[in-house]
């Protein structure tokens, strides 16, 4: 990789020995070749786990996370443990495109002369969530990160919160084919 050591290293699923994994991480990094070691779909449950029984808390917790799966639960356990929560998919990943469809989103993308993804990425950095939104496109690149001269106000964000159904459309660690799929790996 030609670099002495790497910023962040994420365990991907709480899967197999994660318990193994995550120690032989906490060794990378007392050796000062990883500088961050975080987790990523890890339910509250198995953070707690792994954060209880081992010597280093997870810096972040990389979740799908986006206006359809708001994670309200998770955010708030990531805040007792001082994880940051860290949105995986926070536009659908392509999967939904109905979330840029929807009246509410678009009168508040006009209200603040922005876009429906804007307003969505906008959406979950008010709430303290770093957001990670995955494009390839250069012009989509510059539209993501030209969130920060603008603020929802509470009643725009209320309507966004209203929204929320809860349901991973990604990473779903209770489906058993996803558990096979990440065992694949």
């Amino acid at each position: 990789m030609r670099t002495d050591y790497l910023d962040m290293v994420l365990l991907h699923w709480p899967f197999g020995n994660y318990y193994h994994a995550w120690r032989e991480l906490e060794k990378l990094q007392k050796e000062g070749k990883i500088r961050a070691i975080g987790v990523s779909n890890f339910d509250p449950d198995r953070l707690i786990d792994l954060i209880e029984f081992n010597e280093v808390v997870p810096a972040v917790n990389q979740i799908e996370t986006h206006l359809f799966c708001q994670r309200k639960i998770e955010g708030e356990w990531l805040k007792k443990y001082c994880v940051a929560h860290q949105a995986y998919a926070p536009l659908g990943q392509g999967r939904v495109n109905e979330m840029f469809e929807l009246v509410d989103v678009n009168e508040i993308a006009t209200a603040h002369r922005k876009t429906p993804a804007q307003v969505l990425l906008r959406f979950l950095v008010q709430r303290g969530i770093a957001v990670i939104p995955k494009s390839c496109h250069m012009d989509r690149m510059k539209e993501n990160i030209d969130i920060f001269d603008f603020a929802l106000m509470e009643e725009q964000m209320n309507v966004l919160a209203a929204i929320d159904r809860a349901i991973p459309l990604i990473g779903d660690a209770e489906n058993p084919e996803n558990t096979e799929f990440a065992m694949t790996w």
